[in-house]
């Protein structure tokens, strides 16, 4: 059973990635998803807002992602509704590790690979979370990849963060990194989405400006 999930994660193919900066969290992703060695859509959104303080990256299956998040926002509205309190960034995370445990052991014919980075702001502080397909949850705080090209992308954070770093250059180095894996991983590309979380809450960069990165750190 274990092989036979290493394998079906070795083929799910993306890039996604969370940074922590001083002042808030970055979440970035490419728009490619493929099926097998044929390209299924181009402009795929895999980064979400679940609320206003915590957003999500996603990895995997489409359809049990799409399954799962919806869950998720259905009972955190829940929640709120029954306690009038907002669930912290660890309490999310922690569900979006159950579900995905559930979903990896039921029976089915298809196995359902689900993996998610989390990260938002509560009263504690700034989190950033890894849950993997098999229910694991792990805290970082630096950085984070996963998909196919986390490989190459984990090369450009290894050299170029460091513990000072701020949002707006968070930003950047997310942008960096995703682009460095979309140019040697096959599975990654079409684009980039960026979500910020800092204390104003969770917030996407347009892809405009993105591109306006992208082209400002080629032209150096």
């Amino acid at each position: 059973m274990d092989e036979e999930i290493k394998s079906k994660i070795k083929k799910t193919g993306t890039t996604t990635i969370g940074i922590v900066c001083k002042d808030g969290i970055v979440l970035a992703a490419d728009k490619k998803a493929t099926m097998g060695s044929m390209i299924g859509h181009k402009k795929v959104e895999k980064v979400f807002l679940l609320n206003e303080n915590v957003a999500i990256t996603t990895a995997g299956n489409v359809s049990d992602i799409q399954y799962l998040t919806k869950l998720v926002k259905a009972e955190l509205k829940l929640k709120n509704l029954r306690t009038k309190i907002e669930p912290n960034v660890k309490e999310i995370a922690n569900l979006f590790g159950m579900l995905a445990f559930e979903n990896i052991r039921k029976f089915s014919t298809i196995i359902a690979i689900t993996a998610f980075i989390v990260g938002g702001v509560d009263n504690k502080g700034y989190w950033l979370f890894l849950v993997d397909p098999d229910g694991t949850v792990l805290r970082y705080n630096d950085y984070v990849c996963d998909g196919s090209g986390s490989v190459f992308a984990y090369g450009l954070l290894e050299d170029a963060y460091k513990d000072s770093i701020n949002v707006e250059e968070g930003i950047k180095l997310a942008i960096r990194a995703v682009n460095a894996a979309m140019q040697r991983d096959v599975n990654s590309g079409e684009g980039i989405d960026v979500v910020v979380i800092d204390k104003k809450g969770a917030k996407k960069v347009f892809e405009s400006e993105i591109k306006h990165t992208i082209v400002e750190k080629k032209s150096k």
